[in-house]
C-alpha cells in the first residue's frame, strides 16, 4: 500500500508540474520572444555510434561535433576568474548529449544534496527551450564536481515582475564528470574538468511539437559556467556562450537564448 500511494503521489506531482509548464507556455505572447534570424545558431550533429556516459569524449562523434567556446565574462575580479570553457553537444533518437570542458586552476565544490545551490561552486549549467521562439519558461540542469544537481523549471515574469522556480521537475537523466587536481585546496594548481550529460528527450516529448526533435528542428537554449575559486563564501566568475545583459540580475534571460539545430 505505501508503495500503491507513493506512485500515486509521483503521478500527481508529475501531472501539476506538466499542466504548470503548458499553461505558462499558452499564455505566453509574442513581444518577449527574440526575432527568429537574430539568434545564432549552433549546429548539434546526431551521434553515428552508441555514447558511453564517463566524462571523456573518447568517441569520434564527439571529435566532429561543433565546439564554441564560452567567450563572455561576468563577474571577472582576478584572473585566475577567467578561464576557458569548451562546449559540445551531440543528439540521437533517445538523448540530447552534453559535454563541458573547462580548464580550472583551483577545483572547488561544497553541495551535495540535489536542488541544493551547486551554482555557488565550480559548476555547468545548461538551459533549453524545446521551441524556436525564446519564451518565458525553460528548462534547467546545474550539475557541480559532486554530480548535485539543481533540475528546474524557470519562469521569467511569472508574478508581479518575479520570477518562480519550479524544483519539483526532477527527471532521470545520466552524467558523469573527470577531474584532473586536488578539490577544495588552493595550495596547488589544478588543471580542470569535464562534464558529460545524456538527457533522454522523452522528458520534452509531451511539451513541445518540437520534441523529440528531427533533423531541422531549433530548439533555444544557453549554456553557462559558474567558476568559483575561493574555498569560503561565495563570489563567482560566470561565462556564457551568448552573451546576456546585466548580470546583477541573473542568467536566465531567455531573449538572450541562442538556437541549438539538429542536424545528421
Amino acid at each position: 500500500m505505501i508503495a500503491t500511494q507513493t506512485h500515486v503521489k509521483q503521478c500527481l506531482r508529475s501531472a501539476l508540474v506538466f499542466a504548470t509548464i503548458i499553461i505558462s507556455y499558452c499564455a505566453l505572447g509574442q513581444d518577449t520572444q527574440l526575432v527568429l534570424g537574430q539568434q545564432p545558431v549552433f549546429s548539434v550533429h546526431k551521434a553515428q555510434t552508441a555514447l558511453v556516459i564517463d566524462g571523456r569524449k573518447d568517441e569520434t562523434d564527439w571529435e566532429r561535433a561543433m565546439s564554441r567556446r564560452l567567450e563572455y565574462f561576468y563577474r571577472v575580479d582576478q584572473p585566475s576568474d577567467q578561464q576557458n570553457t569548451t562546449f559540445r553537444m551531440l543528439w540521437d533518437e533517445e538523448n540530447l548529449y552534453v559535454f563541458f570542458e573547462l580548464e580550472d586552476q583551483y577545483l572547488t565544490v561544497r553541495e551535495t544534496e540535489r536542488d541544493g545551490q551547486p551554482y555557488f561552486d565550480d559548476c555547468a549549467e545548461i538551459f533549453l527551450i524545446p521551441a524556436p521562439d525564446s519564451l518565458d519558461t525553460h528548462f534547467g540542469f546545474e550539475l557541480n564536481l559532486n554530480l548535485a544537481s539543481n533540475d528546474f523549471v524557470y519562469f521569467n515574469d511569472y508574478y508581479e515582475g518575479s520570477d518562480a522556480v519550479l524544483f519539483a521537475f526532477n527527471p532521470e537523466f545520466q552524467a558523469a564528470i573527470t577531474y584532473d587536481g586536488t578539490i577544495n585546496n588552493n595550495q596547488d594548481t589544478d588543471q580542470g574538468w569535464t562534464l558529460e550529460m545524456a538527457i533522454p528527450l522523452d522528458i520534452f516529448r509531451s511539451l513541445s511539437q518540437e520534441a523529440p526533435p528531427v533533423a531541422g528542428t531549433q530548439w533555444a537554449f544557453l549554456a553557462v559556467r559558474q567558476d568559483r575559486n575561493d574555498n569560503t563564501g561565495n563570489r563567482r566568475s560566470t561565462s556564457t556562450l551568448f552573451p546576456i545583459y546585466d548580470i546583477s540580475k541573473n542568467v536566465h534571460q531567455v531573449n538572450r537564448f541562442g538556437l541549438m539545430e539538429f542536424v545528421e
